[in-house]
């Protein structure tokens, strides 16, 4: 994935997640769910959305990394 320089808001990061939500693992989109309600640091913010940016056209390989990723943010 590419740098971006834009700062992407809490609100950006939920809609992103519910578009994308049905493609995501049951559990760790319940995971994820409860996780974007607390407040997170602009620089994880910005790491969610670009995992979850077109994931739905990710190979499936490539969705087993962005997984492992998103996991390690929320532990």
């Amino acid at each position: 994935m590419g740098v971006c320089n834009l700062n992407h808001s809490q609100q950006d990061v939920r809609l992103k997640f519910e578009s994308q939500k049905a493609f995501l693992p049951t559990q760790l989109s319940q995971t994820l769910d409860r996780y974007l309600e607390k407040g997170n640091s602009q620089e994880t913010l910005n790491e969610l959305f670009h995992l979850l940016k077109k994931y739905d056209l990710s190979t499936q390989e490539e969705q087993e990394s962005r997984n492992d990723k998103l996991k390690r943010i929320m532990l």
